[in-house]
Protein backbone atom coordinates (compact mmCIF):
# COMPACT_ATOMS: atom_id res chain seq x y z
CA UNK A 1 0.00 0.00 0.00
CA UNK A 2 1.36 3.42 -0.98
CA UNK A 3 2.38 5.91 1.70
CA UNK A 4 -0.13 8.44 0.37
CA UNK A 5 -2.98 5.99 0.92
CA UNK A 6 -1.79 5.31 4.47
CA UNK A 7 -1.85 9.03 5.17
CA UNK A 8 -5.39 9.24 3.79
CA UNK A 9 -6.53 6.44 6.10
CA UNK A 10 -4.90 8.15 9.07
CA UNK A 11 -6.63 11.43 8.20
CA UNK A 12 -9.97 9.64 7.90
CA UNK A 13 -9.43 7.83 11.22
CA UNK A 14 -8.72 11.14 12.97
CA UNK A 15 -12.00 12.58 11.68
CA UNK A 16 -14.01 9.42 12.37
CA UNK A 17 -12.70 9.04 15.92
CA UNK A 18 -13.48 12.69 16.67
CA UNK A 19 -17.15 12.52 15.68
CA UNK A 20 -19.84 13.17 18.27
CA UNK A 21 -21.69 9.82 18.63
CA UNK A 22 -24.99 11.69 18.34
CA UNK A 23 -24.19 13.58 15.13
CA UNK A 24 -25.45 12.58 11.69
CA UNK A 25 -22.00 11.66 10.40
CA UNK A 26 -21.51 9.19 13.27
CA UNK A 27 -24.85 7.51 12.67
CA UNK A 28 -24.96 7.47 8.85
CA UNK A 29 -21.23 7.59 8.16
CA UNK A 30 -19.08 10.57 7.26
CA UNK A 31 -19.17 12.16 3.81
CA UNK A 32 -16.47 13.04 1.32
CA UNK A 33 -16.53 16.69 2.36
CA UNK A 34 -16.21 15.76 6.05
CA UNK A 35 -12.74 14.30 5.43
CA UNK A 36 -11.78 16.56 2.51
CA UNK A 37 -11.09 13.68 0.10
CA UNK A 38 -12.33 13.41 -3.48
CA UNK A 39 -15.22 10.86 -3.89
CA UNK A 40 -13.29 8.96 -6.57
CA UNK A 41 -10.48 8.29 -4.10
CA UNK A 42 -12.98 7.08 -1.51
CA UNK A 43 -14.43 4.71 -4.10
CA UNK A 44 -10.96 3.21 -4.69
CA UNK A 45 -10.43 2.77 -0.94
CA UNK A 46 -13.84 1.09 -0.68
CA UNK A 47 -13.01 -1.33 -3.50
CA UNK A 48 -9.73 -2.14 -1.72
CA UNK A 49 -11.66 -3.07 1.44
CA UNK A 50 -10.60 -0.11 3.57
CA UNK A 51 -13.99 1.64 3.63
CA UNK A 52 -17.56 0.41 3.84
CA UNK A 53 -20.75 2.07 2.64
CA UNK A 54 -22.90 2.83 5.68
CA UNK A 55 -25.70 4.78 4.03
CA UNK A 56 -26.47 5.98 0.51
CA UNK A 57 -29.28 8.12 -0.91
CA UNK A 58 -29.64 10.73 -3.64
CA UNK A 59 -28.22 13.40 -1.34
CA UNK A 60 -26.05 11.52 1.18
CA UNK A 61 -23.27 8.93 0.88
CA UNK A 62 -21.83 7.87 4.23
CA UNK A 63 -18.63 5.85 4.76
CA UNK A 64 -16.85 4.17 7.68
CA UNK A 65 -13.40 2.59 8.08
CA UNK A 66 -13.34 -1.22 8.06
CA UNK A 67 -11.44 -3.49 10.42
CA UNK A 68 -8.90 -4.06 7.65
CA UNK A 69 -8.23 -0.31 7.54
CA UNK A 70 -7.78 -0.10 11.30
CA UNK A 71 -5.31 -2.99 11.29
CA UNK A 72 -3.38 -1.38 8.44
CA UNK A 73 -3.18 1.95 10.25
CA UNK A 74 -2.00 0.27 13.44
CA UNK A 75 0.67 -1.74 11.60
CA UNK A 76 1.99 1.28 9.73
CA UNK A 77 2.05 3.37 12.89
CA UNK A 78 4.06 0.67 14.69
CA UNK A 79 1.45 0.52 17.43
CA UNK A 80 2.40 -2.03 20.09
CA UNK A 81 0.30 -5.18 20.05
CA UNK A 82 -0.49 -7.43 22.99
CA UNK A 83 1.91 -10.38 22.96
CA UNK A 84 0.02 -13.47 21.77
CA UNK A 85 1.39 -15.58 24.60
CA UNK A 86 0.57 -13.10 27.35
CA UNK A 87 -1.09 -14.99 30.19
CA UNK A 88 -4.33 -13.93 31.79
CA UNK A 89 -4.19 -13.31 35.50
CA UNK A 90 -6.87 -15.66 36.85
CA UNK A 91 -7.48 -15.05 40.57
CA UNK A 92 -8.36 -18.00 42.76
CA UNK A 93 -11.67 -16.41 43.74
CA UNK A 94 -12.83 -15.58 40.20
CA UNK A 95 -16.02 -17.64 40.55
CA UNK A 96 -16.61 -17.30 44.29
CA UNK A 97 -19.96 -15.53 43.78
CA UNK A 98 -21.27 -18.64 41.97
CA UNK A 99 -22.52 -21.49 44.11
CA UNK A 100 -21.87 -25.07 43.01
CA UNK A 101 -20.91 -26.04 39.44
CA UNK A 102 -17.44 -26.99 40.69
CA UNK A 103 -16.51 -29.01 37.60
CA UNK A 104 -17.55 -26.14 35.31
CA UNK A 105 -15.38 -23.76 37.35
CA UNK A 106 -12.42 -26.14 37.09
CA UNK A 107 -12.91 -26.52 33.34
CA UNK A 108 -13.16 -22.77 32.73
CA UNK A 109 -10.07 -22.01 34.81
CA UNK A 110 -8.10 -24.60 32.83
CA UNK A 111 -9.34 -23.26 29.48
CA UNK A 112 -8.61 -19.65 30.41
CA UNK A 113 -5.01 -20.47 31.32
CA UNK A 114 -4.36 -23.02 28.55
CA UNK A 115 -1.63 -22.17 26.05
CA UNK A 116 -3.94 -22.79 23.08
CA UNK A 117 -7.68 -22.08 22.80
CA UNK A 118 -10.26 -24.51 24.13
CA UNK A 119 -13.75 -23.07 23.69
CA UNK A 120 -16.56 -23.67 26.18
CA UNK A 121 -20.33 -23.50 25.73
CA UNK A 122 -22.59 -23.28 28.80
CA UNK A 123 -26.14 -24.51 28.23
CA UNK A 124 -29.31 -24.91 30.24
CA UNK A 125 -32.61 -23.14 30.94
CA UNK A 126 -32.79 -19.44 31.84
CA UNK A 127 -32.05 -18.08 35.32
CA UNK A 128 -29.03 -20.27 36.03
CA UNK A 129 -25.40 -19.15 36.38
CA UNK A 130 -24.48 -19.02 32.68
CA UNK A 131 -24.36 -15.24 32.48
CA UNK A 132 -22.67 -15.03 35.88
CA UNK A 133 -19.75 -17.04 34.52
CA UNK A 134 -19.47 -14.63 31.57
CA UNK A 135 -19.64 -11.63 33.92
CA UNK A 136 -16.82 -12.98 36.07
CA UNK A 137 -14.62 -13.75 33.05
CA UNK A 138 -15.24 -10.29 31.60
CA UNK A 139 -14.31 -8.72 34.94
CA UNK A 140 -10.87 -10.37 35.03
CA UNK A 141 -10.35 -10.07 31.26
CA UNK A 142 -10.72 -6.27 31.16
CA UNK A 143 -9.71 -4.88 27.76
CA UNK A 144 -8.68 -8.36 26.63
CA UNK A 145 -12.33 -9.48 26.75
CA UNK A 146 -15.02 -8.64 24.19
CA UNK A 147 -18.61 -9.23 25.34
CA UNK A 148 -21.30 -9.76 22.69
CA UNK A 149 -24.99 -10.59 22.87
CA UNK A 150 -26.05 -12.77 19.96
CA UNK A 151 -29.25 -10.88 19.30
CA UNK A 152 -27.58 -7.44 19.35
CA UNK A 153 -24.16 -7.60 17.68
CA UNK A 154 -23.45 -4.18 16.18
CA UNK A 155 -23.96 -3.40 12.50
CA UNK A 156 -20.21 -3.66 11.95
CA UNK A 157 -20.55 -7.38 12.60
CA UNK A 158 -18.33 -9.81 14.42
CA UNK A 159 -15.75 -9.83 11.60
CA UNK A 160 -14.78 -6.18 11.99
CA UNK A 161 -15.27 -6.06 15.78
CA UNK A 162 -12.75 -8.84 16.35
CA UNK A 163 -10.36 -7.58 13.67
CA UNK A 164 -10.33 -4.10 15.21
CA UNK A 165 -10.33 -4.99 18.91
CA UNK A 166 -8.08 -8.11 18.73
CA UNK A 167 -9.50 -9.57 21.97
CA UNK A 168 -8.04 -12.58 23.76
CA UNK A 169 -11.44 -13.59 25.15
CA UNK A 170 -14.69 -13.55 23.19
CA UNK A 171 -17.77 -13.86 25.41
CA UNK A 172 -21.02 -14.56 23.54
CA UNK A 173 -24.35 -14.56 25.37
CA UNK A 174 -27.41 -15.93 23.52
CA UNK A 175 -25.24 -17.84 21.05
CA UNK A 176 -28.33 -19.37 19.41
CA UNK A 177 -29.39 -15.88 18.22
CA UNK A 178 -26.17 -15.05 16.34
CA UNK A 179 -26.94 -14.44 12.65
CA UNK A 180 -25.51 -16.48 9.76
CA UNK A 181 -22.75 -14.02 8.81
CA UNK A 182 -21.44 -13.73 12.37
CA UNK A 183 -21.71 -17.51 12.84
CA UNK A 184 -19.45 -17.91 9.79
CA UNK A 185 -16.94 -15.56 11.44
CA UNK A 186 -17.09 -17.59 14.66
CA UNK A 187 -16.49 -20.84 12.79
CA UNK A 188 -13.45 -19.32 11.10
CA UNK A 189 -12.03 -17.93 14.34
CA UNK A 190 -12.53 -21.10 16.35
CA UNK A 191 -11.28 -23.56 13.75
CA UNK A 192 -7.94 -22.11 12.76
CA UNK A 193 -7.52 -18.77 14.50
CA UNK A 194 -8.13 -16.80 11.32
CA UNK A 195 -10.69 -14.28 10.12
CA UNK A 196 -11.12 -14.77 6.40
CA UNK A 197 -13.74 -12.88 4.40
CA UNK A 198 -13.68 -12.81 0.60
CA UNK A 199 -16.62 -10.47 -0.03
CA UNK A 200 -15.70 -8.07 -2.84
CA UNK A 201 -14.70 -4.68 -1.52
CA UNK A 202 -14.56 -5.94 2.09
CA UNK A 203 -11.82 -8.56 1.96
CA UNK A 204 -10.31 -9.54 5.29
CA UNK A 205 -7.63 -12.06 6.19
CA UNK A 206 -6.01 -11.77 9.59
CA UNK A 207 -4.81 -14.12 12.32
CA UNK A 208 -6.47 -14.04 15.73
CA UNK A 209 -6.07 -16.32 18.71
CA UNK A 210 -9.24 -16.00 20.75
CA UNK A 211 -10.72 -18.17 23.47
CA UNK A 212 -14.50 -18.28 23.15
CA UNK A 213 -16.85 -18.80 26.10
CA UNK A 214 -20.52 -18.74 25.13
CA UNK A 215 -23.94 -19.47 26.59
CA UNK A 216 -27.30 -20.50 25.22
CA UNK A 217 -30.70 -21.54 26.50
CA UNK A 218 -31.48 -23.49 23.31
CA UNK A 219 -28.63 -25.76 22.36
CA UNK A 220 -30.74 -27.53 19.73
CA UNK A 221 -30.80 -24.44 17.51
CA UNK A 222 -27.04 -24.49 16.98
CA UNK A 223 -25.59 -25.96 13.80
CA UNK A 224 -23.61 -29.19 14.22
CA UNK A 225 -20.50 -27.39 12.90
CA UNK A 226 -20.69 -24.68 15.54
CA UNK A 227 -21.57 -27.00 18.40
CA UNK A 228 -18.65 -29.32 17.59
CA UNK A 229 -16.16 -26.50 18.18
CA UNK A 230 -17.13 -26.24 21.85
CA UNK A 231 -16.70 -28.28 24.98
CA UNK A 232 -20.38 -28.27 26.03
CA UNK A 233 -21.42 -28.21 29.68
CA UNK A 234 -25.05 -28.20 30.85
CA UNK A 235 -25.78 -26.40 34.12
CA UNK A 236 -28.34 -27.76 36.55
CA UNK A 237 -31.05 -25.80 38.35
CA UNK A 238 -30.27 -24.13 41.69
CA UNK A 239 -32.02 -25.15 44.87
CA UNK A 240 -33.68 -22.34 46.87
CA UNK A 241 -30.79 -22.27 49.35
CA UNK A 242 -28.22 -22.10 46.55
CA UNK A 243 -30.11 -19.27 44.85
CA UNK A 244 -30.18 -17.21 48.05
CA UNK A 245 -26.44 -17.68 48.48
CA UNK A 246 -25.79 -16.65 44.88
CA UNK A 247 -27.91 -13.51 45.28
CA UNK A 248 -26.00 -12.50 48.41
CA UNK A 249 -22.64 -13.04 46.72
CA UNK A 250 -23.49 -11.20 43.51
CA UNK A 251 -25.13 -8.21 45.20
CA UNK A 252 -22.30 -7.70 47.68
CA UNK A 253 -19.40 -8.24 45.24
CA UNK A 254 -20.84 -6.75 42.05
CA UNK A 255 -23.43 -4.22 43.14
CA UNK A 256 -21.81 -2.93 46.33
CA UNK A 257 -24.89 -3.75 48.41
CA UNK A 258 -24.43 -4.27 52.15
CA UNK A 259 -24.59 -7.90 53.31
CA UNK A 260 -27.71 -7.11 55.37
CA UNK A 261 -29.65 -5.67 52.43
CA UNK A 262 -28.40 -8.40 50.10
CA UNK A 263 -29.62 -10.99 52.57
CA UNK A 264 -33.02 -9.30 52.81
CA UNK A 265 -33.38 -9.27 49.01
CA UNK A 266 -32.37 -12.93 48.79
CA UNK A 267 -34.88 -13.97 51.45
CA UNK A 268 -37.78 -11.96 49.99
CA UNK A 269 -37.16 -13.26 46.46
CA UNK A 270 -37.13 -16.87 47.68
CA UNK A 271 -39.98 -18.67 45.94
CA UNK A 272 -40.70 -15.72 43.60
CA UNK A 273 -37.87 -16.09 41.07
CA UNK A 274 -34.65 -17.94 40.34
CA UNK A 275 -33.33 -15.27 37.98
CA UNK A 276 -30.31 -13.40 39.33
CA UNK A 277 -31.19 -10.47 37.06
CA UNK A 278 -34.33 -9.91 39.12
CA UNK A 279 -32.20 -9.61 42.24
CA UNK A 280 -29.87 -7.10 40.55
CA UNK A 281 -32.83 -4.97 39.42
CA UNK A 282 -34.32 -4.98 42.92
CA UNK A 283 -30.96 -4.02 44.43
CA UNK A 284 -30.57 -1.07 42.06
CA UNK A 285 -33.99 0.33 42.99
CA UNK A 286 -33.92 -0.53 46.69
CA UNK A 287 -32.10 2.63 47.80
CA UNK A 288 -34.95 4.77 46.45
CA UNK A 289 -37.96 2.51 46.90
CA UNK A 290 -36.95 0.11 49.65
CA UNK A 291 -36.53 -3.61 49.07
CA UNK A 292 -40.19 -4.63 49.54
CA UNK A 293 -41.61 -1.93 47.27
CA UNK A 294 -38.99 -2.61 44.58
CA UNK A 295 -39.99 -6.27 44.60
CA UNK A 296 -43.69 -5.38 44.44
CA UNK A 297 -43.12 -3.24 41.36
CA UNK A 298 -40.66 -5.51 39.58
CA UNK A 299 -41.76 -9.08 40.30
CA UNK A 300 -45.16 -10.18 39.07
Amino acid sequence: MRETEIELLKRIAEVEDGLDPECLAARLGWRSRDVGIWPGTLTKLTMAGFLEDVYQSNSYHGYRLTGKARITIAAESNMPEMPPDEDLDIPDDIFDDIIGHDEVKELLRACLTAEKPVHVLLTGPPALAKTLFLWDIERIGGEKALWLVGSAISKAGLWDLVAERQPKLLLVDELDKVNAADTAALLSIMEGGRLVRAKKGRELDTSVEVKVVASTNVEGKLSPELRSRFAVRKLGTYTNDQFRNVVRGVLVRREGISPAVAGEIADLLDGRTHDIRDAVRVARLSSDLGVKRAIELLIR
